[in-house]
């Protein structure tokens, strides 16, 4: 089985470690613990990894966070992966930092990459793990928050969250979206 696992952020070094890229961290902490690396491919950074038996296409688009929906969708059809073996790895301010919840379906809360992906698919049904980033900004600076770094207070918090959002994505893979959501969404 295939499954298609899609962090988003933006492309760019002044982009690197803000809290809008954290799907992006999340997959270079899969590939990294796999001991592969991301190769540029089209509309993104691509690598692949398994894990028992199922292979995972790692992908970080390269459209910026606006236009995420043409990666995904074009990597979707490229692997022939159906849409309920879609993962999306993104940040959300409606959750503290740190908190971690997978969904199944829903809206896209705001969240221009979201909006993308729902655009180009043509639908909202499928799966995401939503990586809290708080909400510690004044009314108007949404975007200067979420484009901004990483304070070391949520460093601190963030770090050891991350290799349990791998634990997310294998769990996924292994067991399902139900189970997983069961075993992690309560903690």
């Amino acid at each position: 089985m295939k499954y298609l696992i899609t962090g988003l952020g933006n492309i760019g070094d002044e982009y690197a470690n803000t809290r809008h890229n954290i799907g992006f961290i999340v997959l270079d902490a899969l590939a990294q613990a796999a001991g592969v690396k991301f190769e540029s491919g089209r509309l993104g950074s691509v690598c692949k990894i398994k894990h028992r038996g199922r292979i995972l296409v790692l992908v970080k688009p390269s459209t910026y966070m606006n236009l995420s929906g043409k990666s995904v969708k074009y990597w979707l059809n490229q692997e022939k992966i159906p849409i309920e073996n879609s993962l999306t790895i993104l940040d959300d301010i409606a959750l503290p930092v740190g908190a971690l919840r997978m969904k199944k379906k829903g809206g896209d809360g705001s969240h221009n990459g979201l909006t993308s992906i729902i655009e180009h698919l043509g639908t909202s049904e499928f799966p995401r793990l939503r990586v809290g980033i708080g909400d510690d900004f004044a009314r108007g600076y949404q975007s200067d928050y979420v484009l901004g770094k990483w304070t070391k207070t949520e460093e601190e918090v963030l770090i050891p969250r991350i290799k349990i959002a791998t634990d997310i994505v294998k769990s996924f893979v292994s067991i399902g979206i139900d189970l997983t959501m069961t075993k992690y969404n309560k903690k």
